[in-house]
């Protein structure tokens, strides 16, 4: 048994230090393939270095990528300059590189490479096959692990923007051997099984990890879909062949549930809204169609017989009226004028003079005496007067001769 015990920072101190005084682990080329690289928001670049036997973590801090000429990806064989050092909080070890170069393309890269340049030759990543994902989905597919928080994303996103879509998975295998098969199966079956939309993808990893989305069988399976497929593999860094045949590629799984489904509270809101529209659109035709329709019966109320024979009675009465007042106006005229004439006639009427004191004399023929010599002395003469008459003889006669 030791003698001494000791803390673990005091034996992580101690590695450290074994380390920094350690002349070839201070300046050493590495020669790997790169594997599980990720660019951080800080500028810093983590990436595993691995060869066939073995791996080891490594870390370019963003001060250091001035001198990188070109772009980190998994699978690139690269010779890494740097130190080796331990970081005393996690007692983890780890290559800090100073410098990059190229060493060659991995054999799964150049694979990757291979097969894009036969695909694409072959048009399977022709935008002229791209199918638009359904604005409205009811049935979402997922290909990927029945495990792993890919599928949890996809559930968790979708459900929460839909709750009423329904979501079918298939459990396919994403890693391995026999990964591309279960995943072009996995295809086919949600293909007849009706879905309206398909996710196909898995969190992301290595290009080792991913390399299934990378087969010729899962590419063709996506490209043979008479469904819209989504191809959420990995990370936003992370692609595959599989993004490049699917009819949309998204960054992650939980982007991809995002395009596959509608937020239906936009939604239900957006039916709300057209909804008061189409309400008022309706009250406002009804309303004007009501007007319409008084303004047509009024049209017709007065072209019906009934009306035009009203109208036309009224109008007889009104001339009849104006016909009557014609009428009285011309006989009150005549009246007038008559009232004049009589007045003037009445001032010439013998009758008149009699009731002024005058009178009228005839013989007992009946002629007028209105000479003296007309008469002698002992004649009946009659005398009218106002009132009557008066039977005379004449005795006496004077002047006149």
């Amino acid at each position: 048994m030791a003698d001494s015990v000791y803390t673990v920072a005091q034996v992580n101190a101690y590695i450290k230090n074994m380390f920094t005084h350690d002349y070839l682990l201070s300046a050493v080329a590495v020669q790997g393939e790169i594997s599980n690289c990720k660019y951080h928001s800080s500028g810093h670049i983590y990436f595993t270095l691995k060869d066939k036997q073995s791996v080891i973590s490594c870390v370019m801090f963003a001060g250091n990528r001035r001198g990188l000429s070109f772009s980190l990806q998994d699978g690139i064989k690269v010779v890494v300059y740097g130190r080796v050092d331990t970081y005393e909080r996690d007692g983890k070890y780890q290559l800090y590189a100073s410098k990059i170069t190229k060493d060659g393309l991995g054999e799964l890269y150049e694979r990757f490479i291979k097969l894009k340049e036969e695909l694409e030759e072959q048009g399977l990543f022709s935008p002229d096959y791209k199918r638009p994902i359904p604005k409205y989905c009811k049935t979402l597919g997922v290909v990927t692990a029945q495990t792993g928080a890919a599928i949890r994303d996809i559930i968790s996103v979708a459900k929460s923007r839909d709750p009423y879509i329904q979501i079918v998975l298939y459990p396919a295998i994403v890693q391995g051997e026999h990964a591309a098969k279960s995943i072009a199966k996995g295809i086919k079956v949600l293909e007849s099984y009706g879905v309206d939309t398909m996710i196909v993808g898995r969190g992301g990893g290595s290009l080792e990890d991913l390399w299934a989305f990378n087969e010729r069988e899962v590419a063709q399976a996506i490209f043979d879909c008479s469904v819209p497929v989504i191809s959420a593999v990995g990370h936003e860094t992370d692609t595959t062949i599989a993004d490049y045949v699917a009819d949309k590629r998204a960054e992650t799984p939980t982007a991809a549930a995002q395009m596959a489904t509608s937020d239906m509270a936009t939604v239900l809101e957006r039916l709300e809204d057209l909804e008061q529209s189409l309400r008022r659109s309706i009250s406002y035709r009804v309303s004007n169609g009501r007007m319409r329709l008084k303004n047509f019966e009024a049209n017709l109320k007065r072209l019906s017989p009934e009306s035009r024979v009203a109208e036309r009675r009224f109008f007889v009465m009104q001339s009849e009226e104006r016909l009557r007042l014609r009428m009285k106006g011309i006989i009150d005229e005549k009246r007038n004028r008559l009232a004049i004439k009589a007045g003037e006639l009445n001032g010439m009427s013998p009758l008149d003079k009699l009731s002024q004191g005058y009178s009228f004399t005839e013989d007992e023929n009946g002629n007028c005496v209105n000479d003296v010599a007309k008469v002698k002395q002992g004649d009946r003469i009659t005398v009218h007067i106002k009132n009557g008459k008066l039977k005379c003889q004449v005795d006496e006669i004077s002047g006149g001769r």
